[in-house]
């Protein structure tokens, strides 16, 4: 999670790096008053629940968390303001890995080389093909790689300053129209209607409360309004709920981990080269 992605972070180091991105902001500000596509997928719309094929939390899931800095400060392992990195990576690896427990395992050194390769596709891009995707021998799973290599995983999967820094971060700090949000919406169900994990930044701004991201991984059209259903990098037990109230237009953090009931604004992350 980025410096500005645990509960109430800090204002200070938010402010210095706020004014040097105006211009990119404004940008993002013209995105974010894009007019709705019409219409949804047609599942969606009968109300039938939608899950990303293959997908399996307790499988495809790291099993370590990133950890809240404010929590737990003197942690003398803190694995803190990681979110964006593990959001990002765990899309990759359900992308671009697969794993072979029948392989004999290998030493550390092999393993981050592994994961470098796995996270050095963009998320964006399609998934590959299962002849084609990084081999993580001597594992079943990410869920287990991820427990019995914790530390491999997290060299591997790299740093997390240029996710601080990505400007896209800066449209938290904007009002944004119920046109835009429902937009995003219909954007994310066309994304698991399609089979697509999405990554999603979150935002109670001006609170202190939540900038953060999770990866929507199914839908449920409940009367009027949509849940999804949420991966969060900061709770690895158990899946989280975000939901959409069409009346009002507005997202709402149902089950959100360490953060109270209540709107939030909606966003997609790494969709693409600049988004």
């Amino acid at each position: 999670m980025s410096p500005f992605t645990a509960s109430r972070r800090s204002a200070v180091a938010w402010a210095a790096l706020g004014r040097t991105v105006v211009a990119a902001a404004a940008v993002g500000l013209a995105t974010a008053c894009a007019s709705a596509p019409p219409g949804l997928p047609a599942a969606i719309r009968a109300g039938a629940p939608v899950v990303v094929p293959g997908f399996i939390f307790e499988r495809d899931t790291f099993a370590f968390r990133n950890d809240m800095r404010e929590k737990t400060p003197d942690k003398p392992d803190l694995y803190a303001n990681y979110c964006f990195v593990l959001a990002r990576s765990m899309r990759q690896f359900f992308l671009f890995a697969r794993f072979d427990p029948r392989a004999p395992r290998l030493d550390r050194d092999a393993y981050v080389t592994l994961v470098r390769k796995v996270v050095s596709r963009a998320p964006w891009q399609p998934a590959l093909p299962p002849d084609d995707r990084v081999v993580i021998p001597g594992y079943a799973n990410l869920r287990e790689f991820s427990r019995d290599q914790e530390g491999a995983v997290k060299e591997g999967v790299g740093g997390r300053f240029w996710t601080w820094v990505h400007w896209t971060n800066w449209r938290v700090v904007f009002p944004v129209t119920q046109s835009h949000q429902r937009h995003v919406l219909d954007e994310v169900l066309s994304e698991l209607a399609a089979g697509r994990l999405v990554q999603l930044l979150i935002t109670n701004w001006p609170k202190w409360e939540v900038n953060h991201t999770v990866v929507a991984f199914a839908s449920h059209a409940i009367g009027g309004d949509v849940t999804l259903t949420i991966w969060d990098p900061n709770e690895p037990e158990g899946s989280g709920t975000i939901t959409f109230e069409s009346a009002k237009g507005t997202f709402w953090a149902t089950r959100v981990y360490e953060t109270q009931p209540g709107v939030i604004r909606v966003f997609r992350m790494y969709y693409s080269a600049l988004l």
